[in-house]
Order: C-alpha cells, then structure tokens, then sequence
C-alpha cells in the first residue's frame, strides 16, 4: 500500500476547517467550486473512450449484477440498517448512511484495482462509466423519498442544479470528445488535480459549515463508532454476497474480480459534488460526508489487498493453463 497523498490531505483540509471555520475570505469559495464541479464532468465527458466503453458492452450479466449492486442493494442495505438509529429518518447519521448507499462507483480506482488483480479491464471500464452517468439521476431520486419534506431539499430545485452544474458540461464534453478526447485521456493526471483540489475544497467548506454551526456537538462517540462498524459490515456483506452470486452465476474469473471490485466501490467525488448540488451550504454537508469519507479510505484498504491476492492466482492459473 503506497502513501495516499490523496486522503491525507482531505483531513487535513478537516483540521484546518476545525481549527479556521470562518476562513481566510481571499477568493469566493462558493464560486470556485462550483465552477470546479462543471470542470469535472465536463473533463469526465472528454475522457470517456467510446472504443473502450463499446468494448465492454455486450458481457451484460456482469453489468446488470454490478448495476443493480450499486444503485439497488446498497441503498436497501441502508434501509435495513434504519432500526438502528433512534430517531429513524429524522436522524443525520442515517440519512448521511443512505446517502452513501445511492451514490455510484469510482472510475479511476475501480479500473486501477481491476487492472492490479488482473480482472476484465473493458467491462470495468464499461460499468465505472455507466455507475457515473446513472448516479447522477439515481442518487437525487433516491434521496427524494425521504428528504420531500426537507427544507433544504426541493426535487426541482435540484435537477436545475444538475442540469447547469453536472449533465451540461458532461453533454458538452462529450459532444467536443472528438475534437479534445484524446487529449484530455493523454493529460489524464495532471486534469485529476483539478478533480482533486475541487473535492478538497468542497470537503473544507463542507465541514467549515458543520463546525461553524456547531453541528457536531449533537453526535456522541458511541454514534461515530457505530455508524464506523455499519460501514465496515456494509462493505463485507457486499463483497462476499457478490462472490457467491458470481458463483451461482458461473462468472469465470475475471469476470469475478471485475463484479467484486466494481459492485463495492463508492465515489467521494460524486458524493462531494452531490452534498454540494443537492444540499448547497447546509449546516450538516460536513456530516453528510461523513460516511462516505469512511467507506473511501477502505474500500481502497481493502480491495487493494484483496486485489494483490487476486493477481497472484490469476498469474498462477495462467502458468497452469500454458504448462498444459
């Protein structure tokens, strides 16, 4: 495992909120990110790869359970856990759990990680694009059922949000993907900056607000661990189950990597960029985050490991099939 310059310098960016709420007022926050946000899938329209993303499309068995994971499994899981919070719906931690549950998958750790394990890199390539696009409708739907009566949540005020921050500049993207694809696929890196600094950013206004508000002086301890061990049980209840429905399905190998890797991952940049779409700069963003932030850190923990142990029997079986 190599140091994640990454994740480390989000909390940081949590210190400093806590130690400097109120900030240092030098350019208008607000506005920069969400010109960042545009920025980002505006660069995720240039960089999607038709030839790759077709690539993938017909395997659809293992598209359908990885979908269907994401964006159906996850959020009832969430459900399940709902007894578990005193005051229900009405609770920030759960709803902050649920918001994690209907978020979509990475893109680029989920293709690193297949690509570590020796796992079917097209149709990772495939369902890591396809979770972005679909998150960005799912994931407001999905809250909508039980944030409708929410003063800081109004569905239509919301899918005018995503509209001019988020499905605009993917269109555009992808309309001058001809012109400017290869390209930004060629300065892939140093464009993920960009993602990079505009999460960080989101991340410190988000909990500058928390903190400025006082709103983590109402969650107990006892309530962080536990919404911690949730998470943590989430992630192994999923990857396992998806290991056994790969084998009733019968999905070869690589297959199984790729549905494992993919139908457990979350994205922290789409759950960043939907606290700032959906809930603007509402005192609990900052908890909102919370889990998500949780969940990124071992989802990459752990699947790195598990992805280690994955290529080394793939490079076994492949020694055995040419000895044959």
């Amino acid at each position: 495992m190599k140091f994640n310059g990454f994740i480390a310098t989000i909390f940081v960016a949590i210190i400093i909120a806590y130690l400097f709420p109120e900030g240092i007022v030098l350019f208008p926050l607000k506005t920069i990110t969400d010109i960042g946000i545009g920025f980002i899938f505006f660069f995720y329209g240039l960089k999607l790869s038709p030839a790759e993303f077709k690539l993938g499309f017909l395997n659809y068995k293992v598209h359908i359970v990885i979908q269907l994971t994401t964006f159906v499994v996850f959020p009832l899981l969430a459900l399940l856990c709902l007894p578990l919070f005193e005051t229900g719906t009405g609770s920030d931690l759960w709803i902050a759990l649920f918001f994690l549950g209907t978020l979509p998958s990475t893109v680029s750790s989920s293709i690193v990680m297949v690509s570590l394990a020796k796992g079917n890199l097209p149709t990772a390539i495939f369902n890591a694009s396809l979770s972005g696009l679909i998150g960005i409708f799912a994931t407001p739907i999905w809250l909508s059922f039980f944030l409708s009566g929410n003063a800081d949540f109004e569905f239509l005020d919301v899918l005018i949000k995503l509209c001019w921050q988020i499905i605009i500049p993917l269109i555009l993207g992808l309309f001058l993907q001809k012109f400017l694809g290869d390209f930004a696929r060629k300065h892939s890196k140093k464009l993920g900056l960009l993602d990079k600094t505009t999460i960080i950013l989101i991340v410190y206004s988000s909990f500058s607000n928390s903190f400025t508000s006082n709103i983590f002086s109402s969650v107990e301890t006892v309530d962080l661990l536990k919404l911690t061990a949730i998470v943590v049980l989430i992630f192994f209840v999923v990857y396992f189950g998806l290991n056994l429905i790969c084998n009733l399905l019968g999905f070869d190998l690589k297959d199984k990597i790729t549905t494992q890797f993919c139908g457990t991952k979350k994205s922290l940049v789409h759950g960043s960029v939907m606290v700032k779409v959906i809930f603007g700069n509402s005192a609990n963003t900052g908890l909102l985050l919370l889990p998500i932030m949780i969940y990124h850190s071992l989802q990459l923990i752990l699947i790195a490991f598990y992805a280690e142990k994955y290529r080394k029997r793939v490079l076994s079986v492949e020694a055995s099939e040419k000895a044959l």
